[in-house]
């Protein structure tokens, strides 16, 4: 019997889940997919396999440490690769890329709220007609996004101690702690003093906080989770000068580019959580959805911003008005949309429908 179970252990490497993203280590690491458009077409097939390869991985941890744990590990790991790779490519790119932190995080809440959590409302509301959730968590969810948003994105174009959309050093500590203090507190929330708002049912929790996965197919999952959404993220920023020639070559913007590759860095949240509302679990969905947009502004932004006191390169961090705009009525749609616990279709509509609207106005302006 334990031999059995070796051998289980060892056919792991040859499943697909974990071989692809060896594969595509290999080929990022080999050197030759500058210049090089068959190696780049292979690449983009290997991005996309390996975002499915992260989704299994993160399924298995889930079941593993149960809700709202999985859709936590699942939101930081990716938000913190995020991080390291905006930060070295503002690092290098000086005030080129002064904007690049804002501009990716952003896309990365457009496309949460009204791609992600529209497509779960839509595909949710067309398969089960209503779908219900805990309005409770929501609350804490949307409070905590707002209050970051504000902070991050629309406060920096209307202050004044610093010319233009930056922040003064002291109004970069402030924001700092103030982002730092309200993802702990929403955290702590999720996970202790109000965990059972986040969860649809304790008992089908237990169930699949107790589901058999042995501790090596779980030290196996973490360790292909962290190199899957590692090599995504580097295979889309090694494809993004490719992507970005291409797009020019269509007339289309550039900021184009920046939602592209924000689109395949969320594909593992978006997958599960559709994945999740078609099996009718509406509120893993939103953990996943929200959790993710409050993670991705409030860690990135104020991370970034220190760094960039510390290594002196520039952040902007202010929107423009029309993304101002356009970001509201995302978040407001969402409010309203959310705050009854019980979805419909129509949501997901209006959802999907804002989404089209940004990625418009994104090219038309």
């Amino acid at each position: 019997m334990e031999r059995i179970r070796n051998l289980n252990h060892i056919r792991k490497f040859y499943e697909w889940t974990t071989s692809i993203p060896i594969l595509a280590v290999i080929l990022y690491l080999s050197g030759y997919l500058d210049n090089n458009g068959l190696l780049q077409t292979i690449a983009g097939v290997l991005l996309v396999f390996c975002v499915m390869s992260a989704v299994h991985h993160s399924e298995i941890i889930a079941h593993r440490v149960g809700e709202p744990y999985g859709t936590i590990i699942l939101a930081v790991s990716i938000t913190i690769i995020e991080v390291a790779i905006i930060v070295s490519l503002m690092i290098k790119g000086g005030d080129k890329y002064a904007a690049f932190a804002r501009d990716t995080v952003y896309s990365a809440v457009m496309l949460l709220l009204n791609g992600i959590v529209g497509l779960s409302l839509f595909l949710g509301g067309r398969k089960y007609i209503t779908q219900t959730f805990s309005p409770h968590s929501v609350k804490i969810a949307l409070v905590s996004l707002i209050s970051i948003v504000a902070f991050t994105m629309i406060v920096p174009s209307f202050t004044k101690s610093e010319p233009g959309p930056y922040y003064t050093e002291a109004q970069i500590l402030f924001v700092f702690v103030a982002c730092i203090a309200i993802y702990a507190s929403f955290i702590a929330a999720q996970t202790t003093r109000h965990r059972e708002y986040f969860i649809v049912d304790e008992e089908e929790n237990e169930n699949s906080k107790n589901h058999t996965i042995s501790n090596v197919s779980f030290i196996i999952s973490v360790l292909f989770l962290l190199i899957s959404l590692t090599i995504v993220i580097l295979l889309a920023k090694s494809l993004s000068t490719p992507l970005e020639k291409v797009i020019v070559n269509y007339g289309l913007p550039k900021s184009l580019v920046g939602i592209i590759i924000a689109a395949v860095i969320l594909l593992p949240e978006g997958i599960a959580a559709v994945n999740a509302a078609l099996k009718n679990r509406l509120q893993t969905s939103l953990n996943l959805a929200l959790g993710s947009a409050i993670a991705s502004i409030g860690l990135t932004i104020p991370i970034v911003s220190l760094a960039g006191y510390i290594y002196n390169f520039p952040v902007i961090l202010g929107l423009d008005i029309l993304p101002i705009i356009l970001l509201v009525i995302s978040i407001f749609t969402v409010m309203l949309s959310l705050i009854g616990g019980r979805s419909n279709v129509v949501y997901g509509v209006v959802l999907l429908v804002n989404l089209i609207a940004y990625i418009f106005l994104t090219i038309n302006p």
